[in-house]
């Protein structure tokens, strides 16, 4: 069984803005190894909107410094599910999740890899939900900004976490990766 891992930006005060993090060369190296450590990516539609937006090749030449080019060229290639009840259609090596989510990503859980990665606010929130994230990596930026979209925000019941590891990456970024503490009798 392949986990789910969940891994977000945010920033000291909990905001999870996509734009108010500090980017740098570290941050981007250190995605391409989640990347490396899952065989797909589970987006929900407003993430895959934005991620296809900001990352989809060919892009102009020099619309983004050459350090981004490695995570461009990863995030490019690698499969993608997308959850989504409004969409159409998707493509950019994806496709489209329907359904009952549980149901939907157990059994993308169950098939063989390395792993299942996401990012985002929504669909994580959901996941977190139905105790399917098997991992969380918390990245947390040394900025605080007073606004914006929280981590888990409307959270229903508490996750108990064990750390696991520890990456301080550059601009005093560090990121944190927990597992959920197990019930006796839990799998």
């Amino acid at each position: 069984m392949r986990p789910l891992r969940y891994s977000v930006n945010i920033t000291l005060d909990g905001c999870c803005d996509h734009r108010v993090g500090i980017p740098d060369e570290a941050l981007h190296q250190h995605a391409i190894e989640n990347f490396d450590r899952a065989d797909a990516l589970l987006f929900g539609r407003v993430t895959y909107e934005m991620m296809e937006a900001g990352w989809r090749h060919p892009d102009p030449s020099g619309s983004r410094p050459d350090w981004m080019e490695p995570f461009a060229r990863k995030i490019d290639t690698m499969k993608k599910y997308v959850v989504s009840s409004t969409l159409e259609r998707v493509d950019w090596n994806s496709e489209l999740v329907r359904g009952d989510l549980g149901e939907a990503v157990r059994r993308l859980k169950r098939e063989p890899g390395k792993g299942l990665l996401t990012g985002g606010v929504t669909l994580p929130l959901a996941l977190a939900e139905l105790g399917l994230i098997d991992e969380y990596e918390i990245v947390v930026h040394p900025r605080i900004v007073g606004h914006g979209p929280k981590l888990l925000a409307g959270l229903t019941k508490y996750i108990d976490l064990r750390p696991i590891d520890r990456t301080e990456l550059g601009s005093g970024t560090i990121a944190l990766r927990y597992e959920p503490k197990r019930q006796a009798g839990e799998t």
